[in-house]
């Protein structure tokens, strides 16, 4: 057998075990919370194992979008699953996703010209520790956050990363740049604490190490119903400044472009979508509220006696423009 033909012979054999392996699996980038995520993936039934891939607290959603990007040439994965929208948005800008118009998709809120679905949502809020802020000195806004009485005491995740990135991009496309940055400004010199992520804020906050954190409701919702000294508040459920209000932030899922498996990839997004994959994620110890038309109910007791407030009246094409703009400032003012 000559070199040559034992070199084509052996590209082919590479071939077909490539094809074959990726046959058996379908690949999910997941930028949801790995504990959620891993009880969704049991039990699906797709006829094909669910090869997970996630990403760590303290690069939150934004490593996932950076490796999906630097392999478009080559895409490993075959769908992904965000935790917030604007990374989504802007992948689908690059045109890295297929559109796929699921089934499943009609018993959500529409989304015409999207490649991508949004389903299960979560809200920014406030955590309290109870024993460290009476109820009468409990803050309402996230500008409270800058006042004196917080000062050294208030927590925020990492803000280059994550819901923190997203919420402060948001902030920029609703209060106007300089609004934003006035607002971080002023949470900085009164000594805000930085932490890893937004569980590492709830949890800060539940110990007493913190007196108020901003963070993601199911984070906050986990302390609550373990019974620790917290309570939860929705930012700025009754303001004045125009379309601000509590942000809401949905999980989005997307085929990827030449993925290694789309037909698995469809049947995954499929059953993602389903009404028993969004009830659990509510209820399973997720706490995300819930987008199903047939499961609205669930909003109002998944937060429990936690009312939903005026929800933030965000762009998140505009927000998702202003992202380079806003991280930019962020690692300037607070990666020292």
């Amino acid at each position: 057998m000559s070199k040559s033909f034992a070199a084509v012979v052996a590209l082919s054999l590479l071939l077909v075990t490539a094809c074959t392996k990726s046959a058996d699996r379908v690949v999910v980038y997941s930028a949801q919370d790995e504990d959620y995520a891993v009880r969704v993936f049991e039990g699906l039934n797709l006829g094909v194992a669910v090869e997970p891939k996630f990403d760590t607290e303290a690069n939150k959603s934004v490593g996932l979008v950076a490796e999906l990007r630097a392999e478009a040439g080559r895409p490993r994965c075959d769908v992904h699953w965000n935790n917030e929208p604007l990374g989504t948005i802007r992948l689908a800008r690059q045109g890295l996703y297929e559109a796929y118009p699921s089934a499943e998709a009609a018993n959500y809120p529409p989304a015409p010209g999207r490649p991508y679905a949004a389903f299960a949502e979560r809200a920014r809020v406030l955590i309290v520790n109870t024993r460290r802020v009476p109820l009468g000195e409990r803050p309402t806004s996230l500008f409270d956050l800058a006042e004196p009485r917080f000062k050294g005491t208030a927590a925020i995740a990492k803000p280059q990363f994550g819901t923190t990135a997203t919420h402060t991009a948001c902030l920029f496309e609703v209060l106007g740049p300089d609004g934003a940055k006035a607002f971080f400004r002023a949470l900085q010199a009164n000594g805000v604490n930085v932490v890893a992520g937004n569980k590492a804020v709830a949890v800060g906050v539940a110990k007493g190490d913190f007196a108020v954190g901003l963070t993601d409701s199911d984070d906050a919702m986990l302390e609550l119903l373990a019974g620790k000294d917290v309570a939860i508040v929705l930012p700025d459920a009754e303001t004045s400044r125009p379309r601000f209000g509590t942000l809401y932030l949905p999980n989005t899922l997307a085929l990827m472009k030449n993925g290694p498996n789309p037909a698995a990839g469809k049947r995954l997004i499929d059953r993602l979508l389903s009404r028993e994959v969004e009830q659990k994620l509510a209820e399973g110890g997720g706490y995300q509220l819930p987008l199903r038309t047939d499961l609205q109910p669930l909003r109002t007791t998944v937060l429990k006696a936690t009312p939903e407030g005026a929800r933030m009246q965000v762009d998140f094409d505009k927000a998702a423009d202003l992202w380079d703009e806003t991280q930019t400032f962020l690692r300037a003012t607070f990666a020292r």
